[in-house]
């Protein structure tokens, strides 16, 4: 096996976390996942995820807190899938996959998720302007941060749209290309 760390990005709603639980499960691999670093970073400040994404803006501790997970991981040697929008950057040697999604099934995803921390949403309408507002906010704080920008797909060794294929197809897609 050439790779032994896939990191697994893309937009929000798109099943990065339920893909890549599943994956880390199916190859009996490590799982980790910097988005529930940083709700529980944005829970613990008493905000959302979005206003925690507009502080970190200007407060780079918020990124120094998550992106020092990369320079020791958890994880150490032992193979690991990474559910994180930015850990294909830090972890160039990694299976970079990248998933997609239509706004209106993001929305609705998310919509049914349970347990989420600090997001609610009344109807799929609010769910997917929240999810566009949030993503846009990411890809600004990407770019001026890191002068990187998340939308460059030519980053990717696998960019999958997962609009009309369950985690199951995604996952055998992935191992595939492993």
């Amino acid at each position: 096996m050439k790779h032994s760390t896939i990191t697994i990005t893309g937009q929000l709603g798109s099943g990065k976390s339920t893909v890549a639980k599943m994956l880390s499960t199916r190859l009996g691999w490590l799982y980790y996942s910097t988005g529930m670093a940083q709700r529980v970073i944005a829970q613990n400040r008493g905000i959302t995820t979005i206003e925690l994404n507009r502080l970190a803006i200007t407060d780079p501790s918020i990124d120094h807190e998550i992106d020092s997970i990369f320079q020791n991981p958890p994880w150490g040697k032992n193979p690991c899938v990474v559910d994180s929008r930015l850990a294909f950057h830090f972890l160039p040697q990694s299976l970079k996959v990248c998933l997609h999604v239509a706004p209106h099934v993001a929305a609705e995803r998310v919509l049914a998720e349970k347990g989420r921390i600090s997001e609610s949403y009344s109807n799929v309408q609010e769910a997917e302007s929240y999810l566009k507002k949030r993503m846009e906010l990411e890809q600004a704080h990407f770019m001026k941060n890191y002068h990187l920008d998340i939308t460059d797909l030519h980053q990717f060794d696998l960019v999958i749209d997962t609009t009309c294929l369950t985690p199951d197809m995604v996952c055998e897609k992935i191992i595939e290309k492993l």
